[in-house]
């Protein structure tokens, strides 16, 4: 049996076609990590992949819903990622396909 640490993994990313990984993967990625409350993250969207995540813990808002604890929710291609921590949220996020260069930014005038 092979034991590593979360946090030892890139930005909390342990499946996937990357180093370090817990376990290497060519078609998916996988992450769990922390947003605290408040986190600024940008806004971006991907052109190929599409995310799958779960809310474990905390409560945000992401396109305008809010979400809370136990909310699944779905971000295909061209859709904006706009999440806004109200607390502090612990998210699992799938990738369906392992495409490290599809994410794009958007500047947002605040």
């Amino acid at each position: 049996m092979k034991v590593l640490k979360l946090k030892d993994m890139k930005q909390g990313w342990f499946v996937g076609n990357f180093e370090p990984s817990a376990y290497k993967d060519t078609d998916v990625e996988v992450c769990y990590r922390l947003h605290p409350k408040g986190e600024k993250w940008e806004w971006h969207y991907h052109k190929e992949t599409t995310e799958i995540n779960l809310l474990v813990e905390g409560e945000m808002i992401m396109q305008g819903k809010k979400l809370v604890s136990g909310d699944i929710f779905i971000i295909t291609p061209y859709e904006i990622s706009d999440q806004e921590f109200l607390k502090d949220c612990k998210i699992i996020c799938v990738k369906t396909q392992n495409k490290p260069n599809d994410k794009y930014i958007i500047k947002v005038e605040k």
